[in-house]
């Protein structure tokens, strides 16, 4: 049958109305597409860490002590200028909160109980590993040594303000993993190796301009653990090693 005007013209509208209907409908659908695949696709953060010592990041021992005059029963943290590696250290006779910026903390402080180690003892605790985040779900996989032989330790996620306040006013420590403590809790073997993987949600918080997000390790010098708290820091709780986590631009 021989086209009219009129119905070129129809035929015409609903190849047009079709071809834009089927163009209104595709862009979304390859936007959906596109939306789909951004949010299925694992967003994928890993970095390594190397934990250091007080020393190492140029701050003083904050836990454990010597005793500069013998017999005189009053204790000092320790600073890059003590070099005796045979120094016995001792814990202070009471909890002894940390202030690694005020010069007048290093000391006296009144004597505790023997460690039983020496500080090149102490200073041989050493960690690396790695931490990686899929999708909010963050994993340490972290290797350590030089640790006190069959050694309590637990782990922590601990944030301070930066710049740091005057007078300092302490950091925010909070127990790796479950807030009850229970995830944080790792032991040496007698060789003084230890072993920490675990995975965990949410992920790490990492730095920011206003607070430094470190990850510590306690070591529990009477054996015992506290859940959410860290202990008496100075008298059962002594942080060997830490780490500070870099700042959270571009970073989950």
């Amino acid at each position: 049958m021989k086209a009219t005007t009129k119905t070129l013209a129809i035929a015409a509208g609903i190849a047009l109305t079709t071809a834009c209907s089927t163009t209104r409908m595709a862009e979304p659908a390859r936007a959906l597409e596109v939306s789909l695949a951004a949010t299925t696709a694992p967003e994928v953060v890993s970095f390594d860490l190397a934990f250091g010592t007080h020393l190492d990041m140029d701050l003083p021992e904050q836990d454990v002590y010597i005793e500069r005059v013998p017999g005189s029963g009053q204790v000092w943290r320790v600073t890059k200028g003590d070099n005796d590696m045979n120094a016995p250290l001792f814990k202070a006779a009471v909890e002894t909160k940390h202030d690694p910026f005020d010069e007048s903390a290093l000391g006296p402080h009144r004597r505790g109980e023997p460690m039983g180690m020496t500080l090149g003892r102490w200073l041989r605790h050493q960690g690396t590993g790695t931490y990686t985040c899929v999708d909010g779900i963050g994993t340490l996989e972290l290797s350590f040594s030089g640790l006190v032989p069959n050694g309590v330790y637990t782990m922590w996620h601990a944030f301070m303000a930066m710049p740091p306040t005057q007078p300092f006013s302490g950091t925010l420590d909070l127990p790796l993993g479950a807030r009850d403590g229970s995830e944080s809790v790792f032991l040496a073997d007698e060789d003084g190796n230890a072993e920490f993987v675990h995975s965990f949600t949410p992920g790490l918080e990492m730095s920011d301009v206003w607070t430094t997000s470190m990850l510590a390790i306690n070591y529990h010098s009477d054996g015992k653990t506290y859940g959410a708290l860290p202990g008496a820091f100075g008298l059962t709780a002594h942080i060997p090693l830490f780490v500070m986590l870099p700042h959270r631009d571009g970073i989950l």
